[in-house]
């Protein structure tokens, strides 16, 4: 079977900077499982794995557009200390969500001063070149019930 919209994909991969720094890989967790077309993945890499087959393997190189996106100053803001004051042990590089107009914001701890902290909406890989090493380890098709829900369910999936 090749990996087409609503096919479950289970990959090896490593993720490389483009100074050849090792930012993820499956060796340390196992293979990762997505729905193709449901947009759980980048957009180069899911587009790259389109028609691929257990075995395959690619090496791709994206650009920011083609991964996390161009970095956005805008989503880059100072807020008051006392916002964030319930927080316990509030560090740089910590995950905070956040509840907006459009729905739940993830944003990162980018700097801590005396009286603001500065809060970062872009992926933390926004704006870098990516280099993904991946293989496809198999292919099957999505139940009606991960198609509903959006995302693999089992081993390597989401368990409810």
């Amino acid at each position: 079977m090749k990996i087409a919209d609503k096919a479950v994909a289970y990959l090896e991969f490593e993720l490389k900077s483009e100074t050849g720094e090792v930012l993820d890989s499956s060796s340390d967790h196992g293979p990762i499982a997505y729905i193709h077309g449901m947009g759980n993945l980048v957009p180069g890499l899911e587009k790259a794995l389109e028609d691929k087959s257990a075995g395959d393997k690619i090496d791709i190189k994206l650009e920011p557009k083609e991964g996390y996106g161009i970095y956005n100053e805008e989503l880059v803001q100072d807020v008051p200390k006392d916002y964030l004051k319930e927080i316990p042990d509030l560090a740089v590089g910590m995950e905070l969500e956040g509840e907006t107009e459009e729905g739940i914001q993830i944003v990162y701890v980018k700097e801590i001063g005396e009286d603001t902290i500065t809060i970062d909406g872009n992926h933390p890989l926004a704006g870098k070149t990516l280099e993904f090493h991946v293989e496809v380890v198999s292919v099957r098709e999505a139940t009606s019930e991960e198609i509903e829900h959006g995302h693999v369910h089992g081993e390597h999936g989401h368990h409810h």
